[in-house]
């Protein structure tokens, strides 16, 4: 789960950073200054909204490292017998994938594991001390696939381009809608002034954290379609998919810890819409599909 949390915080706040450059370098005044520019508007959009995705990608796993207090392990030299298995087991799904070793890491923390990484070659995979310490070696050697999956799959490049896509929109729709805003209230205003007025500024603002969420949505419908893909990948590398079962099972009894407040703001917990923001589907859900051989 961390995997999309890191990727949309640090999206959104490229997002912010970008769109105050964009601001104080006077874009929203060229783009207004001869009513709305729509070409250049759009331009502007894809660029900023792509950059941003990419930007994100290429943070993800500095992001990872030091927002989770991952330790990496030392493939060369393991301290214990516990990260050489876990080395060794990465590395034997990492060859039946087809991609090159990750690095391979622990953190602190409740039940749960994420892979991130811009390229397939240069990955990163973390597991917790919670899941090591639940888990027996097989659910987590499956927990491992499921984590290879996602890399060899290139979901990390993937969510990037549909993040970049919904940014995309999510600048350019922000800003008509700002336009319209601001030229309806600003009929009295000087007509020779070129600038957009505060009601502008103030609906770009609303409308892309708005937008911004329904976008999340969207990623995150495209993140449970990957799951299950990840789930069928650690059961192909395994040869069978019983442990992948019985990982979902065992982290189904478990007890887990909110996010950290770094992440928590990306999280939508509880209520009705809460499935239309999950980043996985449900644990029932995922099992129902392996047993089924979907």
């Amino acid at each position: 789960m961390q995997r999309i949390f890191l990727l949309l915080l640090t999206n959104i706040a490229v997002m912010v950073v970008l769109s105050i450059v964009a601001s104080l370098l006077g874009v929203d005044r060229f783009l207004t200054q001869n009513g709305l520019n729509l070409g250049a508007l759009l331009g502007f959009s894809a660029v900023f909204g792509f950059g941003g995705a990419l930007i994100s990608l290429a943070m993800s796993k500095t992001m990872a490292k030091h927002g989770m207090g991952v330790q990496v392990i030392d493939p060369q030299h393991p301290r214990g017998e516990r990260e050489a298995w876990l080395v060794q087991t990465v590395e034997r799904l990492a060859r039946r994938a087809n991609i090159g070793l990750p690095e391979v890491g622990i953190y602190e923390g409740a039940p749960n594991a994420f892979a991130t990484g811009a390229r397939k070659n240069a990955a990163l995979v973390a597991v917790s001390t919670g899941l090591l310490q639940g888990m027996s070696r097989s659910e987590v050697e499956a927990v491992l696939g499921h984590e290879i999956a996602h890399v060899a799959n290139g979901d990390m490049v993937t969510l990037t381009l549909i993040q970049g896509v919904v940014n995309t929109f999510v600048f350019f729709l922000a800003r008509v809608i700002g336009f319209v805003v601001d030229s309806a209230l600003s009929k009295g205003r000087n007509e020779n002034s070129h600038a957009p007025g505060l009601a502008y500024h103030i609906t770009v603002v609303v409308m892309q954290l708005v937008l911004g969420i329904l976008a999340s949505a969207v990623v995150a419908w495209f993140s449970r379609k990957r799951e299950y893909r990840a789930d069928a990948g650690s059961a192909q590398y395994l040869g069978q998919a019983q442990p992948m079962i019985a990982a979902l099972k065992r982290l189904g009894g478990m007890s887990t810890e909110p996010l950290p407040e770094n992440m928590a703001a990306a999280g939508i917990a509880g209520g009705r819409l809460s499935a239309l923001f999950a980043s996985h589907p449900s644990l029932e859900d995922r099992i129902a599909a392996l047993e089924q051989g979907r």
